[in-house]
């Protein structure tokens, strides 16, 4: 991707962070708690794969093509479940725009991205800004709310956060590719 050395390296902390604690979500929680936060772990882990600096790493062709067929998988484990919760739908674009920006990075010369297809880029980029802005206006604590959950993993608040700095490195990753 076209970003910048420090800010290539503050999404792979962000991804790697947010992708640990939503394993760490995964095995403590149950049912579809596990299945929402492998999505995420799987979404936080590509962050750190598409974030590579290039003027660092090259990642080679066929990593693409396996990230590619890894979120195209993700995507449809999505929508096998969309019906079930509508942040299954978030999982199911967000899959989608990691196997299009696997694509794009596959396609692009010398591992370098390009623009891609503009309107959908722009489309996923007007998606996640407002999926930013709504998740943010979320993490306001409710002043009614009973007693915090024991354990780190199951603070409803700390996935939210989660989610919002996932939404915001997708912006940036779909601004660089």
């Amino acid at each position: 991707m076209h970003t910048p050395v420090p800010a290539a390296w503050l999404l792979i902390a962000l991804g790697a962070l947010s992708g640990g604690y939503c394993l760490v979500r995964m095995f403590t929680g149950t049912g579809r708690q596990r299945r929402t936060a492998g999505g995420e772990a799987l979404m936080g882990f590509g962050t750190v794969v598409m974030a590579l600096p290039t003027t660092l790493v090259t990642v080679p062709r066929p990593a693409w093509a396996l990230c590619t067929v890894v979120f195209a998988a993700a995507a449809l484990g999505a929508l096998r479940y969309a019906r079930d919760s509508v942040h299954q739908l978030h999982h199911l674009v967000g899959a989608g725009a990691m196997a299009y920006m696997s694509v794009v990075m596959a396609t692009a010369p010398a591992g370098h991205g390009s623009a891609g297809f503009a309107p959908l880029t722009t489309a996923l980029l007007g998606y996640f800004a407002g999926y930013v802005l709504w998740t943010g206006a979320r993490l306001v604590p409710d002043p009614g709310g009973g007693p915090p959950p024991t354990g780190a993993a199951h603070r409803p608040e700390l996935a939210r956060a989660c989610r919002l700095s996932m939404g915001l490195a997708m912006c940036a990753m779909l601004l660089a590719v």
